[in-house]
């Protein structure tokens, strides 16, 4: 079937022949015909990548009348990213037609936004909290919209915006036809449906939730304290890699691209933290492939709609199974191959089953690549980038008298051998002395694993960039060699306070990952740690104390500074104190002496929970929400953010 056969305006055919689109996909094809000639309500199930925006925005551009300056379609997404995207596209549709498209997003002057929809808006892309602020402002009325598309419905309510689709739907004509296009169903989705819908046509692109047949999904099972290194040795394993990186947080996504910046790789993080403005400038570079990956959130994400990207990496699965859907959809777009890689830790193989059951698809264990693998890898690229450079004869010839004369001396075998190792040494020296990052599933003799599971337990609801306390309090304590607290008379070991602690988001893998990786220590140096609200302790040999001090001060973990001391024994044992005094104790009193209330650093309602911190650039989040565990997470902890 071809785009001819669908009943669209010859001006919107046009458009799709300039563009190049030669033949609908799937959904397209079942969703155009009965959207053009029928008007009734409408859900279309499918993946993403499939083509959803164009079998909702070619029947629309089609439908509306250009005479008409009022809204008469409006179409509702999670995201700025999303919005900007689907304006693009229904204004190269309709190119032919005299349609304006409007776009309305929070993050940018609304006035310029009111002037625009003034000066005449047949169709309105809107996020719900702006398009709720405008209505309430009386700058858009909704009364004479004949179309509402809700895109990427089940996101929407994961972020939510239930209250405000709601707001929304009931401003609008009960005539008007609604057209509700997700990549998964889950409950919250089928209500709306079920509320603000009538009768219904619903088209399914292979099984609810499935995900897309052309993406290879492949785990990898690695220590915590080796995601890090795990992730580069993917990238450099795959070095034509045009991908995405998910994080579960802002401060985690900033962190991995900072780092993969400052050791040569092309990246850049893309999270709600970012202006508007810095969020476009990120998506240009990404869109022209001026960079080769973008570390992001998985709201920041959902607008992405970019074609060729080669591979998702996990670097944290998502703590709802259905944005898994959503994360790998990024990849074999278009009837594009791709891959999702996925790196858990010892104790999270479990929540690769969930996802195979929920998405109806099978994982392959990986294997992280070796240090000989990469290395030929990355040899291969450089000479097949040597082999196939241009030599530019004009530019050059002046300078090679010089440059042979400078040759004289060395055989051909020795002037390539040099030229590789010019580019080739720093790859040599790094996985010189590299190991094996591979794990056993299940493996319990692994520190960061047990502080990473703990860190789930407390959190709760994902990515919220805080630690929860209390549950784990007891856990922080563990003895790294089974001694109890005896170790920390250990005449041999010294005891360091470091000024980190719960509330900072310090468990004891990460605080096992600063002081390794600051000192070049290996982890079987590090005895007893203790994670306590406000701060923590370690124990390690005496003779590293002075390496410990000089290298570990002044490091960084998630945008802390560390600070490490180390401690004298009281008489009496156990603890001890910092040198230079100042006793401190859980539920006793800080730096200044001062006592806080409630047992340890309590902030707003118990525990170590603090009010209104914006994570996991999440714009707002509402009841409901499922997570990998199978509870289901209620109420609360609400907020918005367009």
């Amino acid at each position: 079937m071809t785009f001819e056969e669908l009943g669209l305006k010859s001006e919107v055919l046009q458009s799709l022949e300039n563009m190049g689109f030669v033949t609908p996909t799937p959904i397209q094809e079942k969703a155009i015909p009965h959207l053009l000639q029928e008007e009734s309500d409408f859900v279309g199930l499918a993946q993403t990548g499939t083509g959803k925006t164009a079998a909702f925005g070619l029947p629309l551009v089609s439908k509306v009348d250009d005479k008409s300056r009022t809204p008469q379609g409006l179409i509702i997404c999670p995201t700025r990213e999303l919005c900007i995207q689907i304006t693009k596209d229904l204004q190269n549709y309709s190119k032919n037609l005299k349609i304006n498209v409007v776009s309305v997003y929070g993050g940018t002057d609304i006035r310029r936004q009111i002037s625009d929809i003034k000066r005449g808006a047949q169709i309105i892309v809107a996020t719900p909290g702006r398009l709720v602020d405008l209505t309430k402002r009386k700058a858009v009325d909704l009364q004479d919209i004949n179309w509402v598309v809700l895109d990427e419905a089940d996101e929407m309510l994961n972020m939510g915006f239930k209250e405000d689709i709601d707001f929304v739907l009931d401003k609008t004509p009960e005539s008007r036809n609604v057209w509700l296009f997700s990549a998964t169903m889950p409950k919250e989705v089928a209500a709306i449906a079920k509320n603000y819908m009538r009768d219904p046509l619903e088209v399914s692109i292979g099984h609810k939730n499935q995900t897309n047949e052309n993406i290879e999904h492949i785990y990898f099972v690695v220590k915590e304290r080796d995601r890090y290194a795990a992730l580069k040795r993917l990238i450099d394993f795959n070095p034509n890699i045009y991908g995405l990186v998910f994080c579960r947080t802002r401060r985690e996504t900033a962190a991995v691209a900072e780092k993969l910046a400052k050791e040569g790789y092309s990246a850049e993080p893309l999270h709600g933290d970012l202006s508007q403005s810095q969020r476009d400038n990120v998506m240009g570079k990404f869109r022209r492939k001026s960079i080769q990956i973008l570390v992001a959130t998985d709201v920041a994400a959902r607008g992405i709609d970019v074609d060729n990207i080669t591979h998702v990496i996990n670097y944290n699965l998502p703590d709802e199974i259905e944005n898994y859907t959503h994360r790998s959809g990024r990849t074999a777009r278009a009837g594009n191959k791709g891959e999702s890689l996925v790196l858990v830790n010892t104790r999270e193989g479990y929540k690769i089953g969930q996802i195979e059951k929920k998405i109806r698809t099978t994982f392959v264990k990986g294997t992280i690549p070796n240090a000989k693998e990469i290395c030929e890898i990355q040899l291969m690229k450089l000479v097949d980038k040597v082999i196939t450079s241009e030599v530019k004869e004009d530019d050059i010839a002046e300078f090679m008298p010089i440059v042979m004369t400078e040759f004289e001396e060395f055989t051909k075998e020795e002037v390539v051998k040099k030229f590789i190792s010019a580019e080739f040494n720093r790859f040599l020296e790094y996985y010189e002395r590299a190991g094996d990052l591979n794990a056993k599933a299940g493996d319990r003799g692994d520190r960061d694993d047990r502080g990473g599971r703990d860190r789930d337990r407390g959190r709760g609801r994902d990515s919220r960039d805080r630690d929860r306390g209390g549950r784990d309090r007891d856990r922080g304590g563990r003895d790294r060699d089974g001694g109890g607290r005896g170790r920390r008379d250990d005449e041999n070991k010294t005891r360091f306070f470091v000024n980190l602690g719960k509330r900072d988001g310090l468990n004891p893998g990460g605080l096992l990952r600063v002081v390794c990786d600051s000192t070049t220590l290996t982890s079987e140096k590090i005895g007893r740690i203790d994670i306590l609200e406000s701060f923590s302790f370690f124990d390690a040999d005496k003779e590293l104390a002075d390496k410990i001090i000089k290298e570990v001060n002044g490091a960084d973990y998630e945008g802390h500074r560390v600070k490490v001391e180390v401690t004298k024994k009281r008489d009496g044992g156990g603890g001890g104190s910092r040198s230079g005094g100042n006793r401190r104790s859980e539920g006793g009193r800080s730096f200044s002496g001062e006592r806080r209330s409630g047992g340890g650093d309590r902030r707003s309602g118990g525990g170590d929970r603090r009010s209104g911190s914006g994570g996991g650039d999440r714009d707002r989040r509402s009841g409901g929400d499922r997570s990998f565990g199978g509870e289901r997470r209620g109420g609360g902890d609400r907020r918005r953010r367009d």
